[in-house]
């Protein structure tokens, strides 16, 4: 990682209404979609043809990061064993890990969450895509849209449930209309630069958005079992799974490097204050969280609570080592989360803040785990300290 120093860097102070002029920090958070095993294309209709768990919404689920194993400051060769893109040498080639949507910026990975939950169902279809909101959701009749080439994804889901006997239809959305990734720009500015709070004013601009978004969100499932009737399914033939997303950093009495010089920003790619860092893990993230329970209530359908999945296995949290030539990457002690790369030496940037390759295998696991239970149930996902994502285990949602 690489940085600039703030000269007049101190005790941060509150900032009111100052808005940033560049686009150092672009996250886009959101998913992607990919159909695996083998599938026929027949018409089938609802429970013919083999069956399938589908995956919609943002990033956090159509797995953005899924290159990565672990954090590493090596910018070369395979960086460490960190990077699955390279090929040798000096190339890489990150369809090996997103395929086609390498290109388009959907980037759903090999690893993502439903391609990583075993066998649920004899097809895994990925219709998530990096930077989805939930206007990319809905069928295109109701006002969905398009996005980075494709179909709304409640449309494309029409077609899987003409072909494929659908069980299960997983749904992260709503943190893009939220707007994680300027909360994320602006509080890195604020560390960076500025040289004072975000939580504060960012927490304002949430509490004035989320009542909004979350109407979107339940329009989302709306939508979806609106495609999902008119191809002739019940609603008790399949299960809908409204999650949450986890926080990517940890509290700063967690995090490994002291918030007093810039080794959070050059080394830990964790440019946050402590202050704004226990705002987004124990505010920020729960009340997202709290509010998409409250919709998955509404709507009947199951939710996953994924706030406390990357407790400890944040980037620069304490309980986790970053990758180097004598820490071998390691699901049993390397960072689960894509830290901010933002000059881009190892990847895109928009794959910041996002569970990695063992973050996905973890989230793979909780979806498992959640179709396990009833269809109506809440869950909160969680892993057991130093163990892979087979630790990971389920207790009631909060």
């Amino acid at each position: 990682m690489t940085g600039f120093r703030n000269a007049n860097k101190g005790r941060p102070t509150a900032r009111r209404g100052r808005r940033l002029a560049g686009a150092m920090l672009t996250l886009p958070l959101a998913l992607t979609g990919v159909l695996t095993a083998g599938a026929g294309t027949a018409a089938a209709g609802p429970g013919q043809g083999p069956t399938a768990v589908v995956s919609m919404g943002d990033s956090y689920i159509s797995g953005e990061a899924g290159r990565w194993k672990g954090n590493s400051l090596t910018n070369s060769g395979n960086r460490n064993g960190t990077d699955r893109a390279w090929l040798s040498g000096s190339s890489y080639d990150p369809s090996k890990v997103y395929g086609t949507t390498a290109a388009n910026g959907c980037h759903r990975s090999d690893s993502s969450e439903v391609r990583s939950a075993g066998p649920i169902a004899e097809v895994a279809v990925n219709l998530a895509c990096s930077g989805a909101v939930t206007d990319n959701v809905f069928r295109s009749v109701s006002g969905g849209l398009s996005f980075k080439g494709e179909a709304p994804q409640a449309d494309q889901l029409a077609a899987v449930a003409a072909t494929h006997d659908v069980r299960v239809i997983t749904l992260s959305v709503g943190g893009n209309d939220l707007g994680f990734a300027d909360i994320i720009e602006n509080c890195a500015y604020d560390f960076v630069l500025w040289n004072s709070y975000c939580h504060d004013d960012q927490q304002y601009a949430v509490d004035q958005k989320i009542d909004g978004v979350m109407t979107k969100v339940g329009k989302s499932v709306d939508e979806i079992r609106a495609v999902m009737r008119a191809a002739g399914y019940a609603d008790s033939a399949y299960r809908i799974v409204l999650q949450s997303y986890p926080s990517p950093i940890p509290r700063g009495a967690e995090n490994r490097y002291p918030q007093s010089d810039w080794s959070r920003y050059n080394t830990g790619g964790c440019p946050f204050w402590n202050r704004d860092s226990d705002w987004a893990r124990d505010s920020l993230v729960p009340q997202m969280a709290n509010r998409l329970k409250t919709v998955a209530t509404a709507k009947g359908v199951q939710f996953l609570d994924l706030r406390d999945m990357l407790q400890g296995r944040e980037v620069c949290a304490k309980s986790s080592k970053q990758v180097s030539s004598t820490v071998p990457a390691s699901a049993g002690t390397s960072e689960w989360a894509r830290w901010i790369d933002n000059n881009e030496t190892q990847g895109p940037v928009q794959e910041s803040m996002h569970p990695n390759h063992y973050g996905q295998l973890a989230l793979g696991r909780c979806l498992a785990l959640a179709v396990g239970q009833p269809a109506g149930s809440a869950s909160s996902c969680r892993n057991t300290a130093s163990q892979d994502h087979t630790g990971m285990y389920l207790t009631p949602a909060p």
